[in-house]
């Protein structure tokens, strides 16, 4: 089956849907005030070494001071095999250093850092400090992994320095097409290593492709029948630089000029507001709630409205597969990444765990980002990693419910009346006022108007004054303020 990219770009933001099978398997933004920052190249400054944690907090211009850890600084001499300086050794604070972004800040983590620079192309990843020649894992032939690699090799003069790892992409590429890669980046470089000489830091002195531009260096395939955008002026854009850096692209692209939405007319609005959802109904009538915390994301599988034709282990077994599926798409189209926890439905049968775990494998090969599958626990619970390596696409659309604070939940307003009542309580002990008076919210004004009013009168008699209720309605439930009068 083919798959079409659809791009709707406005000032403000960017977004990609990748559509597949008639559905929707994969959504990207990237806003215009905030906009990505892996693959930047910065000249940045050391502002402290840390040898306790063998890291250091660099300054490069961002909000926060960016991460690098000693793993992460690439060193000639531990290349040939030999032993890591530890980083007191290697850095010192206000040294200058050029460094690349290999995470994106997430939550309140700053962006993690790389002293080994590389630049991306569509067949390559040209590695300048480094000699080695790779091959993406996902090429598993090993006769056409290693002609991949002499095909390169021979195309590279010995004296040049750096190395290059080969792209799923290059399958089949011609030596025309890799060696206007090789071109390409070596330029890149040199224009970066020419701003980087002499500069004062921070600077940003390489700022990677736009979204719409890494949709074609990066995501389309021979599998991918069209790139439609919505902007004609983007679509130009785009195109001049299909024209000059992947040619052979050039005809896929395609403008969109028709008046209805191009997500509304291919059903994406729809998915992304069922993607922000925490449950995602199966169409068996099984359903998936999915929980994204800061440690992990957890995945439970119930089988819902879902009456097998036979028996229960025979409905269990359905569910799973069916999951199993859907599982695989909500992680794309979320972004979901780190460690992730799925509790399929208990099965009776080593035979039915396989053939779960051998879908959901299955599945997940259609990723495009690294992945690893641990297999069922003795709890019956199986664990995965997700590479990540930018914002879920929660995070990137919403921010902390301003009620319950993330939570999810909020406080009863049994609970925020006997708070206001201790409160009150230990004020009259503090102050020495006339009258206490709660401001609160309407549901908790009433309780404690009505079923709470002899605790209200017990309190007063008890602090010898006057306790007078208000009700404010702006608060939020859990708001409450105490004036002294």
């Amino acid at each position: 089956m083919s798959e079409e990219v659809l791009v709707n770009i406005t000032p403000q933001e960017t977004r990609v849907a990748v559509v597949y099978a008639g559905a929707v398997q994969e959504l990207l933004i990237e806003r215009a005030a905030s906009r990505g920052l892996v693959g930047n190249i910065y000249m940045g400054r050391v502002a402290r070494v840390l040898p306790g944690m063998q890291s250091a907090f660099v300054e490069v211009g961002l909000e926060r001071a960016a991460f690098l850890h000693v793993a992460d600084i690439w060193e000639e001499r531990r290349a040939n095999g030999e032993a890591a300086k530890p980083i007191e050794k290697v850095l010192a604070e206000g040294q200058p250093l050029l460094v690349q972004v290999v995470k994106d800040p997430i939550g309140t983590k700053g962006a993690r850092l790389s002293t080994q620079v590389s630049l991306a192309g569509r067949l390559l990843v040209y590695l300048p400090q480094d000699p080695h020649i790779g091959i993406s894992q996902r090429i598993e032939d090993e006769s056409g992994r290693a002609a991949l690699r002499d095909q390169v090799k021979a195309l590279v003069p010995p004296e040049e320095k750096g190395g290059f790892i080969i792209r799923t992409l290059a399958e089949g590429a011609s030596d025309a097409e890799l060696a206007a890669d090789i071109a390409f980046l070596r330029h890149l470089w040199a224009d970066i290593r020419g701003r980087a000489l002499g500069a004062q830091p921070p600077l940003l002195v390489h700022q990677d492709l736009s979204l719409a531009q890494r949709v074609l260096r990066d995501m389309v395939t021979d599998a991918t029948e069209v790139v439609r955008l919505d902007s004609r002026e983007n679509f130009q854009k785009l195109a001049a630089f299909a024209e000059t850096y992947t040619p052979q692209l050039r005809g896929r692209l395609e403008h969109y000029a028709g008046e209805r939405p191009l997500f509304e007319l291919y059903n994406v609005e729809p998915e992304i507001e069922k993607a922000l959802s925490r449950r995602v109904d199966l169409k068996s009538g099984g359903t998936l709630f999915i929980d994204q915390t800061e440690a992990m994301t957890t995945i439970d599988v119930n089988t819902g409205g879902f009456v097998g034709s036979r028996n229960f282990d025979e409905t269990v077994f359905k569910t799973n597969l069916e999951a199993a599926q859907a599982i695989a798409r909500q992680l794309r189209l979320r972004n979901l990444g780190g460690i992730i926890i799925v509790d399929f439905i208990d099965m009776q049968t080593d035979e039915h765990r396989a053939a779960v775990l051998e879908e959901l494998k299955k599945a997940l090969a259609r990723d495009r980002t690294r992945m690893t599958v641990s297999g069922f626990t003795q709890l019956g619970l199986v664990e995965m990693t997700r590479k990540r390596t930018r914002e879920s696409l929660a995070h990137v659309l919403c921010e902390p419910c301003a009620v319950c604070g993330g939570r999810g939940e909020v406080k009863t307003a049994r609970t925020v009346s006997y708070e206001i009542l201790r409160e009150i309580l230990r004020e009259a002990r503090a102050f020495n006022a006339r009258e206490f008076r709660v401001l609160g919210a309407q549901n908790v004004i009433d309780l404690l108007q009505e079923e709470e009013s002899g605790s209200v009168a017990m309190l007063s008699d008890f602090i010898g004054k006057r306790i007078s209720l208000q009700v404010e309605p702006g608060y939020m439930q859990e708001q409450f303020d105490i004036v002294l009068m």
